[in-house]
């Protein structure tokens, strides 16, 4: 493939992703959180922005979102059941879609739970997943406006993309999420691995993200809800993972 993904680092702690193919030279967003940042990527490649793909609702991924639209000619993509929620949409979608996006075949996947109406994009020619607030590396959102039940069906969804498929999420929180994880599975050898590189990534300055989904599913106790050693190490033997996964939230809430 030609296309490059470009993670860029917004406000405090947000990412925003550029997709752009060579061929066809076509540019893409991934959220909006906001615009300084990104029209400075744009300028620095001479690459003009066509679309705009909104997740959810919160200010946190659409504040940029009006000046972006002013200094572009960029259509704005987002979730038809939340329309009431979101800026004002060029084009609306509903999970189960596919539509294009710089010239790439992409997704629509219902992934609420941090929020009633949270999207998720997959791009499958190139194994990537932006998935925002929901799935996390070696996370996921708090369950602000679903419930336990969804947030854990969303992840599931997820968890049966391909296993190469890399996960480009909405924040840089990993460094906590590997902290709380250790917590979980204190004895699992991969999460010290990939702790110690995203201590590393962090003291370089890199971003920890994208991460790929196989590493998610060896790593993340969000994802890991179904594993018996993790029900073991919870002494939740025999409850069901929608019950456990609710114990690992709760817990992550207080840590």
């Amino acid at each position: 493939m030609s296309a490059d993904i470009l993670t860029i680092p917004c406000r405090s702690d947000n990412y925003a992703y550029l997709i752009h193919d060579h061929e066809r030279a076509a540019t893409a967003l991934m959220d909006a959180p906001e615009a300084e940042p990104i029209l400075a990527a744009l300028t620095d490649r001479g690459w003009a922005l066509e679309t705009i793909l909104i997740t959810h609702h919160h200010a946190d991924h659409v504040d940029g979102l009006a000046s972006l639209q002013s200094a572009t000619d960029a259509k704005v993509v987002g979730n038809a059941a939340d329309a009431a929620r979101l800026p004002p949409l060029d084009i609306a979608v509903s999970a189960g879609d596919s539509i294009q996006v710089a010239g790439y075949e992409t997704q629509v996947l219902d992934v609420s739970g941090h929020t009633i109406g949270h999207i998720a994009y997959y791009v499958p020619a190139l194994a990537a997943a932006f998935t925002a607030d929901s799935l996390m590396a070696l996370g996921c959102g708090r369950v602000f406006e679903g419930t336990p039940g969804m947030m854990w069906a969303s992840l599931s969804r997820l968890a049966a993309l391909p296993p190469e498929t890399e996960i480009y999420s909405g924040h840089e929180y990993t460094a906590s999420n590997a902290a709380f994880a250790a917590t979980i599975e204190p004895e699992n050898e991969a999460l010290k691995a990939r702790t110690a590189e995203i201590s590393a990534a962090r003291a370089a300055g890199r971003p920890t993200v994208p991460a790929r989904l196989d590493l998610e599913l060896a790593t993340n106790p969000f994802l890991r809800a179904n594993r018996p050693e993790v029900k073991a190490a919870l002494g939740l033997e025999g409850q069901s993972d929608e019950d456990v996964f609710a114990k690992i939230r709760a817990l992550k809430d207080r840590f």
